[in-house]
């Protein structure tokens, strides 16, 4: 799923503003605040003439079976259902939502910027190429570029969807529900019960099933078991804010053409313009919300179209729960109860905007985060950090591991900036229940990872992959599980895929620099429980000097992995009146907060020995340490393993 958030930085609840201002307070110190940042690299964009949004033909009842039922029509569907053709598979291409056309997020969500994933730099001479050919290259290049009109954006779908003879397209089906049964390992899906738009019902049957809906619908009642939001970080109510795009109106050339000047003129690095699209006005994250407890804005990220208008990705709504229409329905609300002071405000603000009007908001909201299903591999923020190649790999990213705001106290951050990593084949095979695919945001992805692998190119690469793998499961008569293990079947997967137009061709990438510091077995640890963050330039500060106040917010960070087992309270270990981000931490002192974590009775001159005694510490962790009597970041990581590869056992 397109965060289209390259471009700009990132209902809270109760005591949860506390931890999470502790945690902005380590990123401030250990890894840097979350800076509003522009897309480094831009493809060449260019205007086009308005088109007219051609009419999706679709069936008026599906037929009782096909090879192959892809369920949503997000970018991820379209793919998924597009390979699936051009592989032979009879297919058919349905969405359970009202929506007349095809695109979802990019042309009902109006998300209408694209967050591209390039190959590592080879050197200036060298153009960097897209890592996610294929199918998304043919939409692409039918497209304005990395910022685009979202008719055309849809035109470009039905025409890739138009031209295969094997899909069958139904819209507006009023309930999908996937037709169970028994099977060698568990339960196997064969196929959807639909309730028409009539409300009829019919039962269709399938060969395999993709599931490409946003957030996982069919797998959820399927039983593939799942994380919600920030669930592996120990807080499953947190998930990242919604969006509303709204478009404005009155956007003449002569209104463009002073944009591009402000934007290209303020001489920073992280604003910009082209002739679609428009990235900076930072200061719009100061604008006074009236609703400040649950909406908030962040610098523009504007995408122009072809009919003097400009679509604005910059409102967030906070504590939304994207899986409940009541909570979707209460943010259109807020949004839209926000946003006529919104205009104003910019009116105010910037000269160029003084003629703007608010013209619509998109029909469907943004919603980058809800389930995360549990597949045969579960991409970690570990396989990203360390731009991991994967022997079943189907797609490749690079895009910053971008965390949006979860609440107006938090700042949102870029936990690394990676050069390239590999999305596994097992990662869109879900546990427990077969004859299923699941592609796009709600794939197998830990939520930090998701936060990289989320983005449109990639998904829609899996999704392509997921629609060859059906064909092939099939001729084999493996199920997907089969298909996951078998390197004979994914070398299969690859040469189908290469002929495509897939680039899918392994890779070696020399270290990053902090994979060969001392202390990257902690970095490793903090990264995991998101404790830190690297930025945009991967610096995670490993030999800067802690303090006790960096080291209590950790703990109390990490505290949320296994709060039964961390039930003390470090603070205790902080003299009293003072300001403990002043205070150098100790290894005594470190070793006593953990303690008083653990509830473990010790003094802070006898707390290492007696975490050693008890396993909560290591030797060598201790011994790595320089000066004992001012650790740094990396130093009090390499604690924090300790004592986290203890809990993990335990769990």
């Amino acid at each position: 799923m397109a965060s289209n958030s390259r471009y700009a930085s990132g209902g809270s609840l109760k005591g949860y503003i506390v931890i999470l201002a502790a945690l902005v307070l380590i990123a401030a110190a250990a890894g840097g605040l979350y800076v509003w940042k522009t897309q480094s690299l831009k493809h060449s964009v260019t205007t086009s003439k308005a088109q007219t949004l051609k009419e999706i033909q679709t069936v008026q009842a599906p037929k009782g079976s096909y090879d192959v039922i892809v369920a949503g029509t997000d970018p991820e569907g379209v793919a998924a259902a597009v390979s699936a053709a051009r592989n032979g598979q009879k297919t058919l291409l349905v969405d359970g939502h009202d929506r007349a056309i095809l695109g979802g997020l990019m042309t009902l969500g109006w998300l209408n910027s694209l967050d591209m994933n390039y190959e590592p730099d080879k050197g200036v001479l060298h153009k960097r190429e897209v890592l996610n050919k294929g199918i998304f290259s043919d939409w692409y290049s039918k497209i304005e570029g990395d910022s685009f009109d979202v008719v055309t954006a849809a035109n470009a779908f039905h025409e890739l969807v138009a031209a295969e003879k094997n899909i069958d397209v139904l819209l507006k089906v009023k309930a999908m529900e996937p037709l169970m049964q028994a099977g060698g390992e568990g339960q196997v899906v064969t196929g959807l019960k639909l309730t028409l738009a009539d409300g009829s019902v019919q039962s269709v049957k399938a060969g395999s099933v993709i599931d490409a809906t946003q957030d996982a619908d069919i797998a959820a009642l399927a039983g593939v078991p799942y994380t919600t939001g920030r669930e592996d970080l120990g807080d499953k109510k947190a998930r990242m804010a919604v969006t509303l795009v709204f478009r404005l109106k009155n956007i003449t050339p002569d209104v463009w053409k002073k944009v591009q000047e402000r934007l290209e003129g303020d001489g920073d690095a992280g604003t910009g313009a082209n002739a679609m699209s428009a990235w900076g006005y930072k200061d719009m994250k100061d604008y006074p919300p009236v609703n400040k407890e649950r909406v908030a804005m962040r610098g523009l990220n504007i995408g122009r179209q072809n009919d003097n208008t400009m679509l604005i990705n910059a409102l967030q709504v906070f504590g939304i729960d994207g899986t409940d229409p009541k909570s979707k329905a209460e943010a259109f609300e807020l949004a839209k109860n926000e946003l006529p002071h919104i205009v104003e405000y910019m009116k105010k603000q910037y000269p160029e905007f003084a003629g703007i009007e608010l013209d619509a908001t998109a029909p469907e909201l943004y919603i980058r985060e809800t389930r995360h299903i549990q597949g045969e591999y579960r991409l970690s923020i570990v396989d990203v950090l360390e731009n991991r190649d994967q022997w079943d790999r189907i797609a490749f990213g690079e895009y910053p591991v971008d965390i949006q705001r979860i609440s107006p106290a938090d700042t949102g951050a870029v936990v690394t900036d990676p050069k390239q990593y590999a999305v596994p084949f097992r990662s869109i095979v879900p546990l427990k229940v077969d004859g299923l695919l699941v592609v796009g945001r709600a794939a197998s992805f830990d939520t930090l990872p998701h936060g990289s692998a989320r983005v449109i190119p990639v998904g829609m690469a899996a999704a392509e992959a997921a629609g060859a793998a059906a064909k092939i499961a099939a001729d084999k008569k493996l199920t997907f599980r089969q298909m996951a293990a078998s390197k004979e079947a994914i070398a299969e997967l690859h040469a189908s895929l290469t002929k495509q137009g897939m680039a899918l061709n392994e890779y070696t990438l020399k270290p990053e620099p902090f994979m060969e510091h001392k202390s990257y077995e902690g970095l490793k640890a903090a990264v995991t429980l998101g404790l830190t963050t690297g930025g945009y330039d991967n610096n995670f500060r490993l030999d800067e000097k802690s303090n006790q106040q960096r080291m209590l917010n950790m703990l109390e960070g990490m505290r949320k992995f296994k709060p039964e087992a961390l039930p003390g309270a470090p603070s205790s270990a902080i003299a009293k009146g003072a300001d403990a981000k002043t205070l150098p931490v100790t290894l005594d002192t470190a070793a006593y907060m953990l303690a008083l974590l653990l509830k473990q009775d010790a003094t802070p001159e006898t707390a290492v020995e007696v975490l050693q005694s008890k396993g909560w510490l290591t030797k060598a962790s201790v011994d790595s340490i320089g000066n004992k009597q001012e650790l740094t970041n990396g130093d009090t990581y390499m604690l924090i393993k300790d004592v986290y590869q203890v809990l993990r056992k335990e769990k």
